[in-house]
């Protein structure tokens, strides 16, 4: 009887995250299904699980669309969010060892007023920062895209966290070879944390590559376009390239997806080592 019971239950949880998996790839067949439709089967009253031709043109018609340069904002998007998520693991990571490991005045204060700043909505210090990078000319630069985004607290905070529970034993064998704080950092502790790296840089370069308000407001200029921007050309105010839009959006998923994909276990791992998972 409590085998049967063990088996029912194991039954139920896999029809249970079998189904949920089901609703989460749904969004994933709309794009690929009304990517490769016609603007009548998208609109169409009667809904086929499969259009009847599939429409493979529909990426030629994407990339040589003259209303939107896809493939510059491609181009732009990959060049932002590798500089942007770069700049971050430096700084975050150097912020967040020296929150963890380096003993100066007032150091916990320090780490409470950058906490202090995750609560400040990004509202906020929207305009400050469009003032202050119009201000310095960068307004349609990649500049103007990556600089203000490379400070993030929660970046430096996942990095402290991580830091206190690594082995102290490692960094005094380090000092004893007569190694400093920053050799330290560079040659034992960067290649013993991939996880966390790992972790964070996709979280950021996944939050980079999604931005749209502040590379809308920035990349005033068709050359600085992102690619969430140029999705958001496919809809005027006199009309809606549907098929476009899909086939577009599924296009800008694929980098998430083979990022994501390629760096699972060590996200995984890194999260789970930080000290946030409870």
């Amino acid at each position: 009887m409590a085998d049967l019971s063990r088996r029912s239950a194991h039954g139920l949880r896999l029809v249970v995250v079998t189904v949920l998996a089901l609703l989460f790839l749904v969004p994933f067949y709309l794009l690929i299904r009304n990517g490769l439709a016609t603007e009548a089967d998208i609109t169409s009253p009667g809904w086929s699980f499969i259009p009847k031709a599939l429409q493979w043109g529909n990426f030629q018609e994407l990339f040589s669309d003259p209303a939107v340069p896809m493939v510059h904002a491609l181009w732009n998007s990959g060049v932002v969010a590798v500089a942007t998520t770069a700049g971050t693991l430096l700084l975050a990571s150097l912020a967040g060892y020296g929150l963890a490991r380096i003993e100066y005045p007032y150091a916990t204060q320090v780490f409470y007023a950058i906490l202090g700043t995750l609560m400040v909505p990004a509202a906020v210090t929207f305009v400050p920062n469009f003032v202050l990078v119009s201000s310095l000319g960068w307004i349609s630069t990649l500049r103007g895209l990556i600089v203000p985004m490379l400070f993030q607290a929660f970046a430096a905070f996942l990095f402290r966290q991580y830091f206190l529970g690594f082995p102290r034993e490692l960094e005094d064998a380090a000092r004893v070879d007569g190694l400093g704080h920053w050799a330290t950092y560079w040659r034992v502790v960067v290649p013993n944390t991939r996880p966390v790296f790992a972790a964070v840089g996709t979280i950021v370069f996944i939050g980079s590559w999604n931005s749209f308000l502040w590379p809308l407001v920035i990349g005033q200029d068709r050359d600085a376009w992102t690619v969430q921007v140029a999705l958001a050309g496919f809809t005027t105010a006199q009309s809606v390239n549907l098929h476009e839009l899909f086939i577009a959006a599924l296009v800008a998923v694929v980098p998430l997806l083979v990022v994501f994909l390629v760096l699972q276990r060590h996200i995984i791992a890194g999260v789970e080592r930080s000290g946030i998972e409870g």
